[in-house]
């Protein structure tokens, strides 16, 4: 390869002396380094990397560098499917502004502007807000800009999932079909009520004698979400190895990452035959406050465990715990009582 782009390099003598350009034509970058010395080929490779890239202090510029990027680069094939079609948007509708101008006041209601394009589908408009905001924080990260524009925007997409729980037998066909790495996090799940980012970075370290406790994200730290640790919740801990920091681990014994989680679990419920269904890993924390209710646990006792506020708690478990739950319990109650009847007389 270097050798055809050496046939490229342009001479020019001026003043009695050499030159040597990368190419022919204006804005050709001059090598500096001796001809024949691989400084030289390393020179002149740079240069051709370079060339037709976009101006590095311009948005294009930036999204071309975070697409090369380490952290880009980890993300899941599917995340890139999606966040590569989002990037490239991106650049088109903004890529010639200069990353300064993403320091004026007024590029924050530019950018909702650009997103109240797509009010008529939410969903991909707060999507290409979050590819955008991550973009703008690698800028940030990287020095190129102050701050992040895109922070702090509210979502148009309000989904209520609060109804959504899964059933017994939706769970028995994702168990059936799940790693038992995945096994151990839909257990821990239900018999916990963690979010799913406080349930990836929950570690050993939260386990008490009698519970578990730790800060939840979702309220910055400023709530702890008290797991009484039950008999049932004691056996799964014991039976899942001790292999990090973390409680859960994917296969390579690390801490799960927030795309490879997504990704399993995804792949997960298409191998049950649920990829059809309108469920998400989210709602079984739904299912563990319906099971921690029919269980008759207080709803204090239900607020602590979840990391929930008091004063909203009643509301939230009559959203979670569904009419058709109380049904079954109610005739679980009665069949009950009914085989004890049977059983005195």
């Amino acid at each position: 390869m270097a050798n055809i782009k050496l046939k490229f390099v342009h001479k020019v003598r001026s003043k009695g002396r050499t030159y040597y350009y990368a190419w022919r034509g204006a804005g050709a970058p001059r090598l500096n380094a001796k001809p024949g010395t691989p400084e030289f080929i390393q020179e002149l490779e740079l240069a051709w990397k370079k060339r037709g890239r976009p101006d590095e202090n311009t948005l294009a510029g930036l999204v071309v560098e975070y697409r090369e990027s380490d952290e880009y680069g980890k993300l899941a094939d599917s995340t890139k499917a999606q966040w590569v079609r989002w990037l490239d948007r991106i650049r088109s509708d903004f890529g010639k502004l200069s990353l300064r101008q993403f320091e004026r006041p007024t590029i924050r209601a530019e950018i909702i502007a650009w997103r109240s394009k797509m009010k008529a589908t939410p969903r991909a408009a707060d999507y290409a807000i979050q590819v955008f905001s991550r973009l703008m924080s690698f800028g940030v990260e990287q020095g190129k800009i102050a701050s992040n524009p895109c922070a702090g925007l509210k979502a148009l997409y309000h989904a209520n999932r609060a109804d959504k729980v899964w059933s017994d037998e939706q769970l028995e066909k994702v168990l059936a079909v799940a790693s038992e790495e995945m096994r151990y996090a839909i257990r821990l799940a239900l018999l916990t009520g963690l979010r799913r980012g406080d349930l990836l970075k929950v570690s050993w370290n939260h386990v008490h004698n009698n519970s578990i406790e730790l800060h939840t994200a979702k309220s910055r730290g400023q709530q702890t979400a008290t797991i009484p640790i039950s008999a049932e919740l004691r056996e799964l801990l014991d039976q899942i190895p001790k292999r990090s920091t973390t409680i859960l681990t994917n296969s390579r014994k690390r801490a799960w990452t927030e795309d490879g989680f997504n990704t399993s679990f995804w792949q997960t419920k298409k191998d049950a035959g649920l990829h059809d269904e309108d469920l998400h890993f989210h709602d079984l924390r739904g299912t563990a406050a319906t099971r921690f209710y029919l269980a008759n646990l207080e709803l204090r006792a239900i607020a602590e465990i979840m990391g929930w506020s008091e004063k909203r708690v009643e509301d939230i478990i009559k959203r979670y715990v569904t009419k058709g739950a109380l049904v079954q319990e109610q005739i679980r109650m009665l069949d009950e009582a009914a085989r004890r009847r049977k059983a005195a007389e």
